[in-house]
């Protein structure tokens, strides 16, 4: 992928945020290195959806488990349409996006201190938000970067998230923008491809969120997942000092391989080797390292970097999702840059995952891949 030369220096430096009362986060303009935390640990899809689904949830075993393990953080991904109050079987209008549920509203909230209660530090973000979201399979009204309407809802949306959590420690929760922003061809269409958003557009709506939520909550953590899917390191964020999110799921040939969603013709997928040549291209640890390179400058500069999705789907041979996802930690990890599976329980996960090649050991009736356990204790 086309790298920029990212140059900015010389940034006012920001006041330090107390988390807890003993780590200092300072989100712009030192050089001492990555201030985010090292958290590590999952996704959780329990609000991920515009509807409840069957299927199963996050439970107080699941919560335990993590902590047990040496986990501190759980990203929570939602759709907005989740919790609200409309007509569910018509289109979501404009005039709907901020009917708020607020029973709805409760659970999620109930979800989210119960994981801080287990010693969890959670990142609510908006998988789906008014006018986007990266994922099709339900008609947006508006789109988020053209509509003021929309980026109105969205700033809406994230100051009611924000004075929900003003009573909570930054040490407990932080605030997730928006999962991978980008353009869509077609926004209610998925396979029409996608590119950046112009930085400054990206700023604007940003900004508007983190005023938002800087409204009840000054002092809290803000994280902004990286331009064009969470790849792209973005410039123009970097003076509202807040964090920023970057991938784990480069190369798409290893992480996605065979997945429905990413590949118009799954079974075309060439098979995935780590480290090797996939169609032509040579892959392996130096590939990932020039990769990673934009985000880890940003992080001595002192912008916090979290890697708040990474993992590779169950079609791809486990032992080169071994071999590359260990190149993947052990690049990020000397950069202090933590990382959170996609998903816990679940075909990405540690738990559940439906590999045909794996060994699995039972975990009290679940099935648990002990071979990437043991990768992530070590990182």
């Amino acid at each position: 992928m086309n790298r920029r030369d990212f140059i900015k220096r010389g940034i006012a430096s920001a006041a330090a945020i107390q988390i807890g009362g003993s780590v200092s986060l300072s989100l712009a303009g030192t050089s001492a290195g990555n201030p985010l935390p090292r958290w590590r640990g999952f996704n959780l899809l329990d609000f991920y959806l515009p509807k409840p689904y069957p299927g199963q949830r996050t439970t107080d075993e699941d919560l335990k488990w993590m902590v047990d393990w040496g986990f501190d953080f759980v990203r929570l991904p939602m759709a907005y349409p989740r919790y609200l109050d409309f007509d569910r079987t018509k289109d979501i209008t404009a005039a709907d996006v901020c009917k708020i549920n607020e029973q709805e509203v409760d659970k999620i909230e109930a979800f989210v201190r119960k994981a801080q209660d287990k010693g969890l530090h959670v990142s609510i973000n908006l998988h789906r938000a008014p006018g986007y979201c990266i994922n099709a399979g339900f008609h947006e009204p508006f789109d988020l970067w053209k509509s003021t309407e929309a980026q109105q809802a969205f700033a809406f949306h994230w100051g009611m998230w924000g004075k929900r959590f003003k009573d909570v420690s930054a040490a407990k929760v932080s605030f997730d923008l928006l999962n991978e922003p980008a353009v869509r061809v077609d926004l209610n269409d998925q396979t029409g491809g996608t590119k950046r958003v112009p930085g400054e557009t990206y700023r604007k709506v940003a900004k508007a969120a983190v005023d938002a939520i800087r409204a009840s909550n000054p002092n809290h953590v803000i994280i902004a997942d990286g331009n064009k899917v969470g790849y792209e390191v973005t410039p123009e964020l970097e003076d509202l000092k807040i964090a920023q999110s970057c991938r784990g799921y480069f190369p798409h040939y290893i992480s996605h391989y065979k997945a429905p969603w990413a590949n118009k013709d799954p079974e075309s997928c060439p098979t995935p080797v780590w480290p090797g040549t996939i169609r032509g291209e040579k892959f392996g640890r130096e590939r990932l390292e020039v990769f990673y390179q934009p985000w880890i400058e940003l992080s001595r500069r002192g912008i916090g970097v979290h890697c708040g999705e990474s993992g590779c789907w169950n079609k791809t041979p486990h032992s080169v999702f071994l071999a590359w996802f260990n190149d993947v930690l052990e690049v990020l990890t000397p950069n202090k840059i933590g990382y959170a599976l996609w998903n816990f329980r679940g075909d990405f996960g540690i738990l559940d995952s439906k590999r045909e090649d794996v060994e699995y050991q039972n975990w009290h009736g679940h099935k648990l891949d002990a071979k990437l356990l043991d990768l992530l204790k070590r990182h």
